[in-house]
């Protein structure tokens, strides 16, 4: 049996005799308590010996990780969320508004996926449509006419690529976004929470700091499309997972990412109340040290930063 194999049966039968307990109204926190450290030790195993670039991408894709609101509401206070792009409609798939983190007034703006199958169809996978990224750009703008700081909270497998998307101007939305990120005049962080999926990600990807939680991931394409293309067998995505070194470690090694953000062992879902603190401790951290720039430094560097993404040596 794999070490995964026997973290899912220690994980089944902690939740089995949790319910049981609680039907007979039984103590077994005797036993639960020995179970849990059990797991604990089966995590840091399988962290040491078993973990690569394909089992992060499964635990950025767990269901129960936490998603854009759930961050929003642990993170924030008075979050007022807006609504709409004033040329079409509201795309769910994109949350966005004004909150305030730790004194700072911001606009926060990120992709929301859905736990079941209604709200998935409702927040369409969190798979943008041109409707929302034109909303994420309207709200950027308005954040800037009043000074305020962006945050942005990634986690989409990709731009919705349907017909209708494409017929309303999808690629040509993307591209503004990240045209018009590039000149705005506050400062802008952006967190990788769960997937980073191409331009869907990057639509509102472009930022002065860029950071990582410790279990996403951030690519210009999945493993499966990747190796659907490359070998014509998309069984082979955890090889192409490993070439695409879409991982925060490896991105960050790369220059691409700024820093890494801890997660508990086994991910975010295991202790989200953890996982908020750690990010909202780095969020805070980049805004403090981008106000220190001033406009025309803050401007450089963000041009700075992404003209080196991809510099390479020959020998």
């Amino acid at each position: 049996m794999s070490i995964k194999d026997e973290i899912k049966e220690l994980e089944d039968n902690i939740a089995e005799l949790k319910r049981f307990s609680a039907e007979r109204s039984i103590d077994f926190s005797a036993q639960i308590t020995e179970l849990e450290k059990n797991l604990e030790n089966k995590y840091k195993d399988f962290e040491e010996n078993e973990m690569d670039a394909w089992n992060r991408i499964q635990i950025s894709r767990n269901p129960k990780r936490p998603y854009t609101l759930d961050y929003i509401n642990a993170l924030t206070q008075d979050f007022v969320e807006l609504h709409g792009d004033r040329l079409s409609k509201d795309d769910n798939a994109i949350v966005g508004g004004l909150a305030t983190i730790d004194g700072y007034k911001i606009m926060i703006i990120g992709q929301q996926k859905g736990r079941d199958i209604e709200s998935n169809i409702y927040r369409n996978f969190g798979m943008a449509s041109p409707e929302g990224y034109r909303k994420a750009l309207r709200l950027m703008r308005m954040a800037e006419r009043f000074k305020l700081p962006i945050l942005t909270l990634i986690d989409t497998a990709g731009a919705y690529p349907g017909i209708e998307a494409e017929e309303k101007g999808q690629g040509e939305a993307i591209a503004k976004n990240l045209a018009e990120m590039f000149g705005f005049r506050v400062p802008i962080v952006t967190v990788v929470i769960g997937e980073g999926g191409s331009g869907g990600a990057l639509g509102i990807g472009v930022a002065d700091s860029i950071l990582m939680l410790e279990n996403s991931v951030y690519s210009v394409i999945s493993p499966e499309g990747c190796a659907s293309i490359l070998f014509n067998d998309s069984t082979k995505a955890a090889e192409a997972a490993k070439s695409l070194k879409m991982d925060a470690i490896s991105l960050k090694s790369l220059g691409v990412v700024d820093d890494i953000i801890k997660e508990p062992l086994g991910g975010a879902h295991r202790n989200f109340e953890e996982t908020a603190k750690n990010l909202k401790e780095a969020v805070v951290k980049e805004f403090q040290r981008i106000d220190k720039y001033s406009l025309r430094e803050l401007l450089k560097r963000r041009y700075e930063k992404y003209r080196k993404m991809g510099d390479f040596f020959e020998e």
